[in-house]
């Protein structure tokens, strides 16, 4: 790569950048903030390599040595220009009317260069000293791109250590959840052994009583009402006791003149609570596709002819050496790549509601009323007659 095509290359990425950037929405702020970054990366690095790498040589010769401070001071008004763009807030008005003063101000840095700058470098400098400041330029811009590239992988490296941790996460949440809800399903399963363990002494009573009132009742037909009743304090002894406690209270008299007996009732409350149904997961990745581009490239070659005068007499100088330069030149193809946004995945949540019907079983106190000679009154409470 010459000199020309090397110098050349900065402005056209910066003037790439400066188009996009001209193209954005105010509320493109995300978008403006990369493409100003890496417009500001792109004109610091062509300023900085020109001053480390050409203008030392520059002020070296004589017939360059005024194009230095020129070039200089406009390295040092493009600076200050991107300065100023950089406090402004990317949101702001006043960027796109900033930012085309400064593509102005780079369009003459360029402009010069073409024509004032590296014509007089091509003259003055010899071909090794031409060879030493691009071979020092294209290290410098190789070594730059190589950090650019260094810093994005560095990025992309931080941004899949995070989505890691994320999913670990989701992953640690999903098990505390299945570990409640197994926690939860073994506390169910103990409160209902307990349950069956209290109720058993109940039902093994009433199981007796009942054995016991057959027995009664066959030796009522064999040995007559005595020895019946006699088996019946056999039997029902040892279990009358329980049982009266286990199901019928004993009445108690009123206190105080009255008597206040509190009816309860259960009231189905429903709550709620989130569960974990599962994690979707979202994963970009980067597909390589080969794509080719044609391009028209234009070359300069001297030609040199041979041609008889049209009279005699001579136009300038002759008889004397003459030694004429002339440049060819010929474009080569600089293949850069850029990112463009293509689509956008949104990822969000949707939230619905609907009506589950939950049903249960609640218990209530009621009260049977019996009074002697009176009849019910009323639907509730239920009132009975006593027994005579």
């Amino acid at each position: 790569m010459n000199l020309r095509t090397l110098m050349q290359a900065g402005p056209a990425k910066a003037n790439e950048l400066f188009t996009k950037l001209s193209e954005t929405s105010d509320g493109a702020v995300k978008t403006r903030e990369r493409l100003f970054a890496e417009l500001k990366a792109e004109l610091e690095l062509h300023t900085s390599l020109e001053e480390q790498h050409l203008f030392p040589v520059l002020r070296r010769n004589a017939e360059t040595k005024e194009l230095v401070g020129d070039a200089t001071r406009e390295n040092r008004e493009l600076r200050a220009k991107l300065g100023e763009l950089d406090s402004v807030p990317k949101n702001d008005e006043a960027f796109l009317p900033q930012l085309k003063e400064l593509q102005k101000l780079f369009r003459q840095h360029a402009r010069d260069e073409k024509t004032e700058i590296l014509p007089a470098v091509q003259r003055a400098l010899s071909e090794e000293q031409v060879q030493g400041v691009t071979e020092k330029i294209e290290a410098g811009r190789a070594e730059a791109e190589q950090a650019r590239q260094e810093e994005a992988e560095e990025r992309r490296a931080q941004a899949r250590q995070e989505r890691e941790r994320a999913e670990e996460q989701a992953r640690q949440a999903e098990a505390a959840t299945q570990e409640a809800e197994a926690s939860a399903s073994r506390i169910d399963e103990a409160a209902r052994r307990v349950a069956d363990a209290t109720m058993q002494p109940m039902k093994t009573a009433v199981d007796v009583g009942r054995q016991a009132t057959r027995l009664v009742a066959s030796a009522s037909e064999t040995a007559g009402l005595r020895t019946a009743s006699s088996l019946t304090n056999l039997f029902f002894a040892p279990w009358l006791g329980m049982m009266q406690g286990l199901q019928a209270p004993s009445p108690r008299g009123l206190a105080a003149g009255q008597e206040v007996i509190p009816l309860g009732e259960e009231v189905l409350e429903v709550s709620k609570r989130t569960e974990n149904r599962g994690t979707a997961r979202i994963h970009r990745y980067v597909v390589e596709t080969p794509v080719e581009r044609q391009v028209t490239l234009q070359s300069e070659q001297v030609v040199v002819e041979r041609r008889r005068p049209t009279g005699t007499k001579p136009n300038g100088e002759i008889l004397t050496e003459v030694t004429v330069e002339v440049v060819e030149t010929a474009e080569v193809p600089v293949v850069e790549k850029r990112a463009r946004l293509r689509e956008q995945v949104v990822i969000r949540t949707e939230r619905t509601q609907h009506v589950e019907t939950v049903r249960g079983v609640v218990r209530r106190d009621e009260v049977d009323i019996q009074q002697p000679g009176r009849k019910q009154a009323g639907s509730s409470p239920r009132a009975v007659p006593a027994e005579q």
